[in-house]
């Protein structure tokens, strides 16, 4: 397994490019199977290893998957005739979910591993079976799998979807692009991926309105095609390079970024005492004075980000003052402040509630990553700890990172990956 050794207190200086968007490509690469005729071509697609996982699902049911070049993907599923999805490709991601609908929409049976991925609290699936349920699909958990059949065409019918969960309204949208009639999402997620999942839906020929709102409505349609459509960038990315900047006192500019879909971090940040400029398609953040307490509560879009929330207790454990956040997402987010507080970070967790109360600097031991967002948390700390910090199981930080240790380099962190 790889780790990531991190010499700390090096201030980060210059500007890095950020990835396609990670929760855009694995609905998006999904739903492109949809499309029993023509060819589909994606651009500012990342190369994390959920991606690459996906792809290998989609060959294996029959779809050709091609790379045409480091970020654009070629998929054409005339060909896709099986509803068993690979198991041991299946459970590694948490996407493979967008797989059920797909199945279910495309040849009416699916059978696929139950999700793995991150292990940052409950993300049941419940909400994406009832879902199916809806649309006239029989659904059943068997043998560590989801199974679902659908006697004929799915049926567009009105949905409420708890908790605006996200995946589950990307899920709906995928398998009710195809169903017969037309499908009403209320209480939909509002993030930007679910509107470029939309455009992109649409540019297949599907008819998809509200994307954006709560109110989301499919009208079915009885094929699709091929399209072209070029993924947005990826916001959490782009944050977690900002934040980065602010643990270490640099001045960083994030490039490829949409600055509208980052406004409450940003405005978190200015808050903690950095100093943001923007432009379309880029962001710059300086700070140079010690970060101020600020506290925190996850929402969902257009609230602050719970994939943000691990980076910025990264900063709120060097910030003066003390910081309360608030995880109102997921639950059991917070296990990677154990190896926050091992680098001398006071973090006391209560529930669903964090109290981070700045301490004067961080410093190196060794540490773990647990999942994608909490790992990227360990490496912002260890840029600003005293001493070389060891982070451990690199491979849940590449799940939603390409290369990041090349791309802190190139700010200036000492920085360097063994394998």
């Amino acid at each position: 397994m790889a780790r990531l050794l991190i010499e700390g207190e090096h201030s980060l200086a210059g500007e890095v490019a950020i990835e396609g968007s990670k929760n855009s490509a694995l609905p998006i690469i999904t739903a492109a199977a949809l499309a029993a005729e023509g060819v589909t071509v994606l651009e500012n697609v990342p190369r994390y290893t959920d991606i690459l996982d996906l792809c290998e699902i989609l060959r294996q049911l029959g779809a050709v998957v091609e790379w045409d070049s480091t970020t654009c993907l070629r998929i054409d599923a005339g060909g896709l005739q099986h509803y068993e999805a690979p198991y041991e490709l299946a459970r590694k991601l948490r996407g493979s979910t967008y797989v059920v609908g797909l199945l279910l929409a495309r040849l009416g049976k699916a059978n696929v591993a139950f999700p793995g991925g991150c292990q940052i609290g409950a993300r049941p699936v419940n909400f994406h079976v009832r879902g199916f349920e809806a649309l006239g699909a029989t659904m059943g958990l068997e043998h560590g799998s989801i199974i679902g059949e659908v006697d004929g065409r799915l049926t567009g019918t009105r949905i409420y979807i708890e908790r605006a969960s996200f995946g589950t309204t990307i899920n709906l949208m995928i398998a009710a692009s195809l169903a017969r009639g037309t499908t009403i999402l209320e209480n939909a997620a509002m993030e930007p991926e679910i509107v470029d999942m939309a455009n992109f839906l649409n540019a297949m020929g599907a008819r998809v309105r509200g994307a954006g709102t709560n109110l989301i409505r499919i009208a079915g349609v009885t094929s699709l095609h091929g399209a072209h459509h070029e993924i947005i960038p990826d916001r959490l990315e782009a944050g977690t390079y900002l934040i980065a900047a602010a643990v270490t006192g640099g001045v960083v500019t994030v490039t490829n970024v949409i600055p509208e879909h980052l406004r409450t971090v940003l405005l978190k940040l200015e808050q903690a005492g950095a100093e943001v400029e923007e432009d379309m398609d880029w962001i710059r953040l300086s700070m140079d004075q010690r970060a101020v307490a600020v506290d925190i509560e996850t929402l969902p879009y257009p609230g602050f980000p719970t994939d943000l929330h691990p980076q910025m207790v990264s900063l709120l454990s060097v910030a003066d003052g003390v910081a309360v956040v608030q995880e109102t997402v997921f639950e059991n987010r917070f296990g990677y402040t154990h190896d926050l507080v091992r680098l001398g970070a006071n973090i006391k967790v209560e529930h669903e509630t964090a109290i981070v109360r700045g301490v004067d600097v961080l410093t190196a031991a060794p540490v773990e990553a647990q999942d994608i967002r909490g790992g990227a948390a360990l490496v912002l700390a260890a840029l600003g700890a005293s001493g070389t910090t060891v982070v451990d199981r690199v491979e849940y930080i590449d799940r939603g990172y390409h290369a990041i240790e090349k791309k802190l380099a190139q700010l200036g962190a000492k920085i360097h990956r063994e394998l």
